[in-house]
């Protein structure tokens, strides 16, 4: 029985210099058909695999660049091919320069319960240079357009270590943040992806990387934000008492997944696949009753192994001490230098740990 669907909008307003997702610039040409297209797609997915969703997540790209009557068909869509009386948590990402009241009000109204909000920065220079569309006021105002469409369940999204960011730049945004009350924020630090503007410009020297400054910024984020309240159950992710992202967490745990879109990727039992990553080509087969996937492979034991550590070691109830029993060394390693310890049973990163999790993960990879 699959669980927990995830549905990929590649169209975006604007393309951001940092992103690495896949994602095209909005084509009002192709939206309906697209919509039709992921419909055909979940009908397909219905012969195969009996599905009945405690999680749903809509990620981009940007969702809410779809208009509200294309939002419409899709969300009336999954109520009509599901029984979602078991969701607990139908997600969708937003930017803030898609969102309206009319807007927010239909995906409230139509069974949506958690928005993450791309906000990334409240600085204008700092928006700028990450090419965001909005400006620090529109994120607000969307911010409070949401709840007053009745989103009890808001995430913002954050980004540090980008070129030129100060440690002031940063703090401030956590307390902006923090002084909107959302029930979860979360917290990256910026990656110099391949294929990316911004990878070219790190690429020849333009931006630099400065481990010492990501791990200051990263400890300033811990600290504020447990200090107000929140939890830091994943490196990246902090949420009020009972909102961490159950979506996320199905991830972490290992558990199966179907993906839906362009360059969705699907876990089933041992297998693991791929669509097209290009949502012509995923119209195109979509509509005409073929399969999207691109590529696939079968897990191993092992693989599933190195993942579950890999994951598990990142949040704040780590992984089981009988997954590492074969790591004796390392582990004694990392706890005599307060890098891991143990609890309830599990290893755990340290608070001065989890500013190394990569690395700890590597060893018992």
């Amino acid at each position: 029985m699959i669980r927990h669907l995830y549905v990929h909008i590649p169209f975006c307003a604007r393309i951001c210099p940092y992103c690495a997702f896949y994602k095209d610039l909005l084509d009002r040409s192709q939206t309906w058909r697209f919509c039709e297209a992921v419909s055909r797609d979940l009908d397909q997915q219905r012969t195969h695999f009996a599905i009945s969703p405690e999680t749903i997540y809509f990620g981009g790209g940007t969702p809410t660049a779809l208009t509200t009557a294309q939002l419409e068909f899709l969300l009336e869509g999954f109520r009509r091919r599901f029984d979602l009386s078991s969701v607990e948590e139908w997600t969708i990402e937003s930017n803030p320069g898609s969102v309206s009241a009319r807007k927010a009000a239909l995906l409230r109204n139509l069974g949506v319960t958690r928005i993450s909000l791309g906000v990334q920065s409240w600085d204008e220079k700092l928006l700028k240079l990450l090419g965001r569309e909005h400006s620090a006021q529109q994120a607000e105002d969307s911010f409070h357009l949401l709840r007053i469409a009745g989103f009890s369940n808001i995430n913002i999204d954050l980004m540090f270590g980008l070129p030129g960011q100060t440690i002031e730049q940063w703090r401030l945004t956590l307390e902006k943040t923090i002084a909107l009350q959302p029930e979860h924020i979360s917290a990256y630090c910026l990656t110099y992806e391949e294929d990316t503007e911004f990878f070219l410009r790190y690429a020849h020297g333009e931006f630099r990387q400065d481990a010492d400054m990501d791990g200051e910024f990263f400890e300033t984020a811990m600290s504020i934000l447990e200090d107000a309240g929140y939890e830091h159950y994943e490196i990246s992710n902090y949420a009020r008492s009972g909102f961490s992202s159950v979506h996320n967490r199905a991830y972490w745990l290992g558990k199966d997944y179907l993906g839906i879109g362009p360059s969705a990727v699907s876990t089933v039992g041992m297998r693991r696949w791929q669509n097209v990553c290009d949502y012509r080509s995923y119209i195109e087969r979509a509509l005409a009753g073929e399969s999207p996937c691109a590529s696939s492979e079968n897990l191993t034991h092992e693989m599933k192994r190195m993942e579950r550590i890999a994951l598990s070691l990142r949040t704040r109830d780590g992984i089981r001490t009988s997954d590492l029993k074969r790591f004796t060394q390392q582990t004694n390693e990392f706890i005599a230098l307060g890098l891991l310890q143990k609890s309830n049973g599990n290893f755990v990163l340290t608070r001065k740990g989890k500013a190394l999790a990569d690395s700890v993960a590597e060893a018992f990879l």
